[in-house]
């Protein structure tokens, strides 16, 4: 068995509900960090050869978070120290949480329901919402996953902020988390 990599060597994985900016802040703190970005959805739908919404329709929940589960374990795994945003449902899992909080340093980007309702909207393709009311669905993904979200080694609000004052946060508090070890 191989032994966990230091805090300032591992992968860090960005967590939270679909609209909160985890591609969009990822790729900029990826360039901040001068490490490769991942996106698990787009690796997800590059190994099922489909895209999400079809994953979902023709074969339903349960086998796309198998899948996600299978993608995220061989980034975490196989690949060296990047950037890594997963899907609103990843961290859910719990031998996906626990790989993650095994070989990732986790951030959870936050935002107000308000703000999550707004960046949906901007978007047709998110198969939880297809037909739904995206404030009610919001709602009640925020009533379950944030307990779980709460687990994440870093919390960063990103609300109404542009995506630099949310990489910069995760970096301010990155540098916190990694004075011990490095000291």
């Amino acid at each position: 068995m191989t032994s966990d990599p230091p805090p300032a060597e591992r992968t860090i994985a960005l967590v939270g509900l679909m609209g909160v900016g985890k591609s969009t802040i990822g790729r900029r703190l990826a360039q901040a960090l001068e490490l490769p970005f991942r996106d698990a959805d787009q690796e997800i739908e590059t190994a099922a050869g489909r895209t999400i919404p079809e994953i979902f329709a023709e074969r339903g929940e349960a086998e796309f978070r198998a899948g996600e589960r299978r993608v995220i374990g061989r980034l975490l795994l196989q690949e060296p120290r990047h950037v890594l945003a997963t899907g609103g449902g990843a961290f859910m899992d719990p031998q996906t949480r626990l790989l993650m909080k095994e070989k990732a340093i986790t951030v959870w980007l936050k935002a107000d329901l308000d703000v999550l309702v707004r960046r949906v909207g901007r978007k047709a393709t998110r198969p939880l919402l297809i037909g739904k009311d995206p404030r009610q669905v919001l709602q009640e993904l925020m009533d379950k996953r944030y307990p779980v979200y709460a687990e994440a080694d870093i919390t960063v609000h990103t609300d109404d902020r542009p995506a630099s004052a949310a990489v910069d946060a995760i970096l301010a508090a990155l540098g916190r988390r990694l004075e011990p070890a490095a000291g």
